[in-house]
């Protein structure tokens, strides 16, 4: 990587984005002798989406087909099973390779042997973890190796506001220096790299309630599908059946339910077996949407701990129950709460998109594995196996700078709380139209308020230039996407449509078609 005099700056491979699968592109490419430079948003490891990655890593034991075929069950038989059989043949292999002997992740362990958890939706133990808190222990130790690596440079703090394009290719990135420690008036920077690889999350950001940090504002998908990228399966948003329901809300691991926790209504009746044959250890999908139908019967539901010693299982999760005051001996109540975005920026299998050394990896790639509903503890699993090999295909491009996109900063500033005042209302139409339920007709409805949201957005974005901006921006492009791709994707998994008659009855409205 060089710095030219004219503060152009070059990489082999420029990586947007510092969770598992950046994080693993980035110590793939650099395997390969390729300069690495990865930029992310982030300043604190948990301000990436893989931090608060809780249950762990799935991987291949003695049965890889069985592996294989629960997630494509999970899935509603709607994955790719090509991409299927990619993930499981080399998880033991990226696994043993980047976890176990280059992180030294200490997983726990049961004597010598590791100590394999069970999630919903897998016929057998097969996760690695660490407690409740596995991303956390993946992913500190993964920054600091890449940090220590003399390919491997990295910028925190800095936004990647457009990809830079020229005749199909992509040459980079302009990133936002100002939030780098640069001087307030440098302006917008350009990176010239010979690959360009977008690993920048999922998009929980658009929603009020979300397990992932406020940073995922969908960066990735927007500047990727503004630049003319295929995206795909956006429509399919997974909902995790079990957040904490209360002020400062944390995720409830589905392994506490692999372990034998049960979910209990209002008045106090476990339901699960109604809506399941498999009860607790349903698809992700189902459980959220009964979750969300008995809170709306009974008022609430509690996942009762009682059946497992829950501190010494789970003693992380016990804390954060203890520091919001949560007696989880009456139960640790839940709602659903946004999770995971099962498409995204369509990828082969080397995570290589329709443009030109243009790659995406991790929660912003769709590379088919996950389908309509994404199995338990597969996302950093994902992540480190399309990472590795993207890595491994994004190296040997040289750097060819071509003039890059102005981004004006002409008009005065906006008020400090523009942003967050349109994010607002970006989230209140989600999650009304576009969350857990949705109807046709309310679909409709959140496409024309989003778009009429996107219009005021670009509005500005033409002449001012800011992070704040660009991130609503990202977040408006891809809320409409989202929007248009429920009204006409099948029904399946995590997309449940429901009738407009129920959506009418909601909003107090009598549907056109209502017999008199």
């Amino acid at each position: 990587m060089s710095n030219e005099s004219d503060t152009r700056t070059e990489a082999d491979v420029l990586v947007v984005g510092s969770g598992v699968a950046g994080c693993a592109t980035a110590l793939s490419a650099a395997r390969e002798g390729a300069d690495v430079l990865v930029v992310t948003k982030a300043t604190r490891p948990e301000q990436t989406t893989s931090h608060w990655a809780q249950g762990g890593v799935a991987t291949a034991r003695s049965d890889p087909e069985a592996f294989e075929q629960d997630v494509l069950a999970a899935s509603a038989d709607t994955a790719d099973p090509e991409a299927v059989e990619v993930l499981v043949e080399e998880s033991r292999e990226a696994v043993e390779d980047v976890l176990v002997e280059t992180l030294d992740v200490p997983f726990d362990r049961d004597g010598s042997e590791f100590d394999f958890g069970r999630e919903a939706a897998h016929s057998e133990p097969r996760i690695l973890h660490v407690d409740a808190s596995t991303g956390k222990h993946v992913l500190g130790p993964f920054l600091n190796r890449l940090a220590a690596h003399e390919n491997v440079t990295i910028r925190e703090d800095t936004a990647a506001l457009d990809l830079i394009t020229h005749e199909g290719r992509v040459h980079g990135a302009v990133v936002d220096r100002a939030a780098d420690g640069a001087s307030e008036d440098s302006g917008p920077e350009p990176v010239f790299a010979g690959a360009t690889v977008l690993a920048t999350g999922g998009i929980g950001a658009l929603y009020r309630n979300s397990t992932n940090p406020e940073t995922a504002t969908g960066d990735g998908i927007a500047m990727a599908a503004l630049a003319g990228a295929d995206v795909a399966d956006v429509a399919y948003v997974q909902f995790h059946p079990t957040a904490f329901s209360g002020e400062d809300p944390f995720l409830v691991s589905e392994a506490v339910r692999g372990e034998g926790a049960l979910l209990r209504n209002g008045d106090g009746e476990r339901f699960m077996p109604d809506y399941h044959e498999d009860a607790e250890l349903a698809p992700r999908d189902v459980v959220a949407r009964a979750v969300a139908d008995e809170r709306e019967r009974t008022g609430e539901v509690r996942l009762d701990v009682s059946p497992l010693d829950f501190a010494e299982e789970f003693p992380d999760l016990a804390e954060k129950c203890e520091v919001r005051g949560v007696d989880w001996t009456d139960g640790i109540p839940v709602e659903p709460s946004e999770h995971f975005l099962c498409g995204g920026i369509s990828v082969d299998d080397r995570g290589r998109t329709d443009l030109d050394r243009l790659f995406a990896v991790g929660e912003c790639a769709r590379t088919g594995v996950h389908g309509a509903n994404r199995l338990a503890s597969t996302s950093l699993l994902e992540g480190l196996v399309w990472g590795l090999r993207a890595g491994e295909s994004a190296a040997g491009f040289d750097p060819e700078p071509v003039e890059a996109p102005e981004l004006r900063d002409s008009d005065p500033d906006l008020p400090s709380g523009f942003a967050r005042e349109k994010f607002v209302r970006l989230r209140r139409v989600m999650d009304e139209q576009v969350g857990i339920r949705r109807t046709p007709e309310g679909l409709r409805r959140a496409t024309a308020v989003l778009r009429r949201l996107k219009g005021e957005v670009d509005a500005y974005t033409r002449t001012r230039t800011s992070r704040s901006l660009y991130e609503l921006r990202n977040a408006s492009v891809v809320a409409l996407l989202v929007a248009r791709s429920a009204l006409d994707a099948e029904p399946v998994g995590c997309h449940a449509l429901e009738d407009d008659e129920r959506d009418a009855e909601e909003s107090g409205e009598v549907p056109a078609n209502a017999s008199d």
